[in-house]
């Protein structure tokens, strides 16, 4: 299978390496959305009033994608907002706690921080080692697990460090104790080929469609197979308050909905145009190719980076002293568009910073070595 640049619109004098932040969106899909759009101005009344309906079949096929029940899945703008609804719904008990990871997405820790700030609750934020295997980071949480856990928030796949969490046996080892488990699995769908199946027993999960499946942005899903699930509610209310969950989120007022309806879409031409196996096991290669290119170049050691690596995603330590904190990653990774013609995700976690690697369907081996042969003289500079 060979990649084609051209199914995208991505500008072919720009390395675009960091499909993991926001994604790309294939040529056929924008064209869709485009034509929903124009759609909807040509009749907005008609439009509105069938959207609950057209909604609901554009998060039927999502739940096929992700090999769950419709009526377990609702329709979110991304991850984070999937996190804030639960969040919001939640009754934490006072004087619970709450318990996090050191990679924990940061949008998602300071919204858990202020859910359980409003709850009289605490967070309790967990170190795992980046060199940690799945049996080690299962036994961190286990170590922090008590009677007074109320909820576990959990990465599937880390955004700051590309690890892969063993959810499954997390959620087991939480369910033990009586703790709820909030998946986030805001890089899964698309990387993983069952990501909610692969959470286990998870009482609630939260995937990205725009990421690694190539959906519209402002698209993810929200997925509650337990009890709870009637419980949840929008973010803001509307006119499918009565209704049961999921189909409360059907109805949004006069949000444009197009991305949620194109998504279909993207889902489809990937397996048309590639297959999602074959595209999973092409990015898969691939980004295992970069990120040998990327050490080489830079002299990085492997050692530390090398437990439960995300499929498509990879670190490469930088040199000693690079983005130690968030902002002076930003600086970095501005520093390195420039001087590189190349997109990139630069993390810092625990005071250390990583060049993470994307690898998608319109990447090819001579995008990453382009950045391995200029970035070393942009970080010596």
């Amino acid at each position: 299978m060979t990649a084609a640049p051209s199914h995208w619109t991505l500008d072919p004098s720009v390395g675009h390496l960091n499909h993991g932040s926001f994604g790309a969106v294939p040529r056929t899909v924008q064209d869709a959305q485009r034509a929903l759009r124009e759609e909807m101005e040509t009749n907005p009344d008609a439009w509105f009033r069938e959207l609950p309906e057209r909604v609901g079949r554009a998060r039927a096929a999502v739940a096929r994608f992700l090999r769950v029940p419709a009526e377990h899945t609702a329709l979110v703008a991304n991850a984070s907002a999937g996190v804030s609804t639960v969040l919001g719904s939640l009754a934490l008990p006072p004087d619970a706690e709450v318990l996090l990871t050191d990679h924990t997405y940061g949008a998602v820790a300071m919204g858990t921080a202020r859910a359980a700030e409003r709850a009289g609750a605490r967070v309790r934020t967990l170190h795992i080692p980046l060199d940690a295997t799945a049996e080690e980071i299962a036994a961190v949480v286990e170590g922090a697990l008590s009677e007074v856990t109320a909820l576990v928030v959990v990465d599937q796949i880390t955004s700051p460090t590309a690890r892969l969490f063993p959810v499954a046996e997390i959620a087991r080892l939480a369910h033990a104790v009586g703790a709820k488990v909030l998946v986030d699995g805001a890089h899964a769908p698309g990387m993983l080929a069952d990501p909610v199946g692969l959470s286990g027993a998870a009482d609630f999960w939260v995937g990205n469609l725009h990421k690694w499946c190539c959906a519209p942005r402002g698209t993810a899903a929200l997925v509650a197979r337990g009890p709870d699930a009637q419980d949840l509610w929008p973010l803001t209310d509307s006119w499918g308050t009565p209704d049961p969950f999921p189909q409360r989120f059907d109805v949004q007022g006069t949000l444009d909905l197009t991305a949620w309806l194109a998504a279909p879409r993207s889902l489809e031409f990937v397996e048309e145009t590639y297959g999602w196996d074959a595209a999973r096991e092409r990015i898969s290669k691939l980004a295992e190719v970069a990120q040998g290119l990327l050490a080489d170049a830079l002299g990085a050691d492997l050692t530390a980076v090398g437990g439960s690596e995300a499929p498509a995603m990879r670190l490469v330590p930088l040199p000693a002293g690079l983005a130690t904190d968030h902002e002076a990653a930003h600086v970095l990774q501005r520093a390195i568009a420039a001087g590189t013609g190349c997109e990139t995700a630069i993390t810092s976690w625990d005071g250390r910073g990583f060049l993470r690697l994307s690898a998608h369907l319109y990447n090819t081996v001579s995008d990453y070595e382009r950045l391995a042969e200029r970035l070393p003289e942009v970080l010596r500079a």
